[in-house]
């Protein structure tokens, strides 16, 4: 286990090369000269040569690329040119409010789905399971910007029974108990029922399989045969989606944050992409893939104490 660790850990370091190299060209090639952005109407050379000196843009391309690797190596990733801030500061102050409630939202998904996921995949084919995966489609056919719009305004504005919007910066826990109970309804209703078909779907194909016959042939207890063989076969896929969606706790619910004026992560993009915030944008984009990279290894590591027969490679 140590030298796999080790061994994917080393491998991160090319992936990651190829992240910024990619990440450097989009945003130097593709994306334009941010001189122009910058000096607005005081466009004379005087004024671009000297943004240009400050952003370093006056450097040869592979001197920038060099900067850029130090800013992901040392996490300082300059100043925003939006607020004049430093990015590295204003994305720590954005973290809380995101985890806060994407994290909150994962564990109740996960909490909600999986038993009802287990449930009507014991009972497929009948009623119930028809039932639940008929309601299951018509909620995943319905826009979750119909479900945020709706919901704030039916149950914030004509009920009042939450605020429509807000955040409390000096207290998480105040935000988690005032302003993130809506926000966590809604986004519960937009992935649940996804949630629910692709958890039964590796329960249904679990129980489907001869050993499980074999379990009962033995006389074993169908809670033994349902928890402790079915379940346990059936987790590796289920981590896999949670394992793959936990970097995007980071970043956190774009339209969540952005309609609930949470001041998170997901909503500082959208904000740096409204404003061209290039320095912004590219450190968002390689701490995901950072967070993506970490979270596939400790994925690996779990599959393995789930079932200690899964061949590390």
């Amino acid at each position: 286990m140590f030298n796999f660790i080790i061994r994917r850990i080393w491998q991160m370091v090319p992936t990651m090369f190829g992240v910024m190299l990619l990440v450097f060209v989009l945003f130097n090639w593709v994306g334009g000269d941010p001189t122009y952005i910058l000096a607005g109407k005081r466009l004379t050379p005087e004024v671009m040569a000297n943004i240009r000196a400050q952003l370093g843009l006056d450097l040869s391309l592979p001197q920038q690329f060099w900067l850029f690797v130090k800013q992901v190596a040392t996490f300082d990733f300059g100043t925003s040119w939006s607020t004049q801030q430093s990015v590295t500061a204003t994305l720590a102050s954005r973290i809380g409010p995101s985890l806060t409630l994407t994290g909150t939202l994962l564990v109740f998904e996960l909490l909600t789905a999986l038993p009802i996921a287990i449930a009507v995949a014991y009972y497929r084919g009948t009623l119930t399971d028809r039932m639940v995966t008929l309601i299951c489609t018509v909620a995943m056919s319905v826009s979750s910007l119909a479900y945020i719009i709706v919901g704030q305004y039916l149950l914030a504005f004509k009920l009042d029974w939450f605020p429509v919007m807000g955040w409390d910066d000096d207290s998480l826990l105040c935000s988690l108990l005032i302003y993130v109970p809506l926000p966590l309804i809604l986004g519960m209703l937009v992935s649940l029922a996804p949630n629910v078909r692709f958890y039964r779907s590796f329960v249904v194909e679990e129980l489907s399989h001869d050993y499980v016959r074999t379990a009962r042939a033995k006389g074993l207890s169908e809670k033994t045969v349902l928890f402790k063989h079915v379940l346990r076969n059936a987790l590796i896929p289920v981590v896999t989606a949670v394992m793959m969606s936990l970097p995007f706790l980071v970043l956190g619910s774009m339209l969540l944050e952005r309609f609930f004026g949470i001041p998170g992560m997901g909503n500082e993009l959208l904000m740096a992409v409204d404003k061209s915030d290039f320095p912004v944008i590219k450190a968002i984009t390689v701490t995901i893939a950072g967070a993506a990279m970490v979270f596939n290894l400790l994925a690996d590591i779990i599959y393995k104490w789930i079932d200690p027969r899964v061949q590390l490679k």
